[in-house]
């Protein structure tokens, strides 16, 4: 329990604001329902049609500051790097400094969230430049033949694997940090995702 700013005790919730309409929030939802435990907590993945990592981060701050949220309460984003430009770097530079100065966690996956599909089947440190090009460059339509991102039947294929996607996540994060020293911002990496820690923000929530 914890205290909502009107005084009130009430259960924390984590909110996760999505940048996919479908394909993070389907995965998410069935993560969390698939556990008894999780469902004594309160997650909520609010629609939005908010679609910039700037955009999603000021939506959350947004509802971290309002009166329906608990001082409690945790805020995540989770969108894609997607294909690099000079404007798109900074981009991802004001929302990485946002969310930082406002406590928002996020959930980034480089190029794309694909890249933590495609961790449940193997490790790789292969960079892509955009989702199309990880389609095409990599074994994923070999693994995932029926893949759509509206599908929910998604994570039924993957959650008996979610366990070595988290360990290939972590295993990547290692050696993306070692291999690029001068690099802090995770929106800057060649392969990388963090997804895996949001998972085990919703286990530790």
């Amino acid at each position: 329990m914890t205290k909502r700013k009107g005084g009130r005790n009430v259960p924390r919730v984590m909110y996760i604001y999505c940048e996919g309409e479908k394909t993070e929030p389907l995965y998410l939802e069935s993560y969390i329902s698939e556990n008894p435990r999780r469902t004594l907590s309160v997650f909520k993945i609010p629609k939005t049609r908010k679609n910039t990592p700037e955009q999603l981060v000021d939506e959350a701050i947004k509802k971290k500051n309002s009166s329906s949220t608990a001082d409690g309460d945790e805020f995540w984003v989770v969108y894609d790097q997607e294909h690099l430009t000079t404007q798109s770097v900074l981009c991802h530079q004001r929302a990485w400094n946002k969310a930082n100065r406002h406590g928002i966690n996020i959930a980034i996956s480089c190029v794309c969230f694909e890249l933590w599909l495609l961790l449940h089947f193997g490790y790789t440190t292969r960079s892509f430049s955009s989702y199309e090009n990880l389609m095409s460059a990599s074994p994923f339509k070999n693994l995932l033949p029926n893949y759509n991102k509206g599908s929910s039947s998604t994570y039924d294929v993957l959650k008996n694997r979610i366990g070595k996607a988290r360990k290939n996540a972590a295993q990547l994060e290692i050696f993306v940090k070692s291999d690029n020293e001068n690099i802090h911002e995770p929106y800057k990496f060649p392969c990388y995702t963090s997804f895996h820690k949001l998972l085990d923000a919703i286990d530790n929530f």
